[in-house]
């Protein structure tokens, strides 16, 4: 399992690798004035949709009940019930694309009602919202193409699929001077990404023989478990996004560049909860229905502690350079073009608001499929309904701090969250926490406490050191600190866990050649 998180992760790293490239070309084109803040509006609108009704509830419904499906019945039964998902959730998509391109002016009034009293923004918007927003419709073809890979543990080419997004709209940025505005460019290059993800993730499902065709559903038990699962994940998926439909109306009435620091913060705060929360959330569902599945109850416990323990591991020294130097990495990533000193100030005191929140961000997904697995999604939503009512009520509370008051109360519902959703697991005993974990996450504790002390001083070496400079003295003292806190934080899990990487290096060395377990030989 720890092999197929890491390969997911290490896919979705690459993803954020080009994703900071395109954010780059993104802060030096559009900067954070009104295109930008119409385009984020215009982007954001189809990706709360998305996370509603495709990626979120889509794959916490569809993952457990195909594996279950393919496991006990067999490659058929489980290719029956994938067409009947497809054809259902493709009439749903058609029928929401066609209500949004008809009503996106209400749409932008009701979400980003900020923007009423502002002709340029507002007209903006609701024209590169109709052209990201048939991207919904490209996506969710992608998650069902993507949760059938998943539950046959072939995760690379559905992680892969985000760098087109991001390949795409450099390209089209590039080729802005042909465009209306830049944010039109950007708009295409959304849409143009979508059909190219179509394409490669279905082109993977269908080399596995198991792309899904149009077929009359019937609701047999297996559709209609499907749904009864779907209708309570589709209420956490939409909880999940009032909170974030929350910042984007309250931004859309603070001065010109709020929304623009939100996004640039979020993406860097995205990373470490795409490239391990996500990932080991991606690849422990399949694995723990699996064994759920097959009677396996301790197995499926095992692989959600290791799955814990590798997340903490690599989520520590994110964290730990979000909260400690979020103005450097600013300056350095995105200080260029139109987008000053003032706006990469702005993003990092937020970057630093959301880093308050990012353990329960990148270990929720874990937790959550303490639930999933056993499908209960019914569970997660009481959770996370009690968290978005802290979050809203705090971003209210908190609007005096502009777009850092928005980070912080979103990091104050993602406390929340996961602190009902482990006393929610303790209390129907389905989680345990074993000695190993807890032993793990005290020597990760020493070794995040080593790191602090480590970019402390570095960062202060470097200011002296580099006082002088006057071009890419930024990006000189990023690449520092970077390599000081990888030498410090690698150097101190090396020590700490001397004995125990030497048993798996052990065991790896002696196990025997063969298929992944679980796998049939091809």
């Amino acid at each position: 399992m720890i092999d197929r998180i890491l390969t997911v992760g290490g896919m979705t790293l690459l993803s954020r690798i080009t994703g900071f490239a395109r954010d780059i070309v993104l802060a030096a084109v559009l900067g954070a004035g009104p295109i930008a803040d119409a385009f984020f509006v215009a982007l954001r609108l189809p990706n709360h949709f998305r996370a509603i009704f495709a990626e979120g509830a889509f794959n916490a419904a569809f993952v457990p009940a195909y594996a279950r499906v393919h496991t006990t019945g067999g490659a058929a039964p489980a290719r029956l019930f994938g067409d009947r998902i497809f054809t259902l959730l493709l009439a749903m998509q058609l029928v929401l694309l066609a209500a949004a391109l008809l009503f996106t002016p209400g749409v932008i009034r009701l979400l980003a009602p900020g923007f009423a009293g502002d002709p340029q923004r507002f007209g903006l918007a609701v024209e590169l919202t109709r052209i990201t927003f048939p991207y919904l419709l490209l996506v969710s073809l992608v998650t069902l193409y993507g949760g059938i890979l998943n539950a046959l543990d072939r995760f690379a080419s559905v992680a892969a699929a985000p760098i087109l997004l991001n390949l795409s709209m450099i390209m089209a940025l590039s080729l802005a001077v042909f465009f209306p505005t830049a944010g039109h460019a950007a708009a295409w290059g959304v849409l143009i990404a979508g059909v190219l993800e179509v394409l490669l993730v279905g082109g993977n499902a269908w080399r596995q023989g198991a792309l899904p065709k149009l077929r009359w559903p019937r609701f047999d038990i297996e559709v209609k478990n499907f749904l009864k699962r779907f209708g309570p994940a589709t209420i956490g998926s939409a909880e999940t996004q009032i909170a974030l439909f929350a910042d984007t109306i309250i931004a859309s009435f603070l001065a010109a560049g709020a929304l623009s620091a939100l996004y640039y913060a979020d993406r860097l705060n995205q990373l470490p909860i795409g490239v391990i929360g996500i990932a080991a959330g991606t690849v422990l569902l399949p694995e723990m229905a699996r064994r759920i599945a097959g009677g396996d109850e301790a197995g499926a416990r095992d692989a959600q502690n290791r799955a814990v323990e590798l997340t903490l591991l690599l989520a520590i020294p994110c964290m730990v350079a979000f909260l400690l130097v979020p103005e450097l990495i600013m300056h350095a990533l995105f200080g260029r073009g139109a987008f000053t000193a003032a706006n990469a100030q702005a993003a990092a005191h937020t970057l630093a608001a959301y880093a308050i929140g990012l353990l329960p961000f990148v270990l929720m997904r874990s937790a959550t499929v303490t639930f999933l697995s056993r499908g209960d999604t019914i569970t997660p939503v009481k959770a996370l309904a009690a968290a978005v009512a802290v979050n809203v009520a705090l971003k209210i509370l908190l609007i005096d701090l502009a777009q850092v008051g928005l980070a912080l109360a979103t990091s104050a519902g993602a406390w929340v969250n996961l602190a009902l959703l482990l006393w929610f697991a303790r209390r129907q005993k389905l989680i345990t926490v074993d000695a190993r974990l807890r032993r793990t996450a005290g020597k990760l504790a020493v070794a995040g406490a080593v790191l602090v002390i480590a970019l402390f001083a570095a960062e202060r070496g470097a200011s002296l050191l580099l006082a002088d400079w006057t071009r890419l003295r930024d990006e000189t003292a990023l690449l520092l600190l970077v390599l000081v806190g990888a030498a410090v934080y690698g150097g101190a899990v090396l020590l700490l866990f001397r004995g125990q990487l030497r048993a798996m290096l052990a065991a790896r060395l002696t196990r025997p050649a063969g298929p992944p377990a679980g796998r049939d030989p091809k």
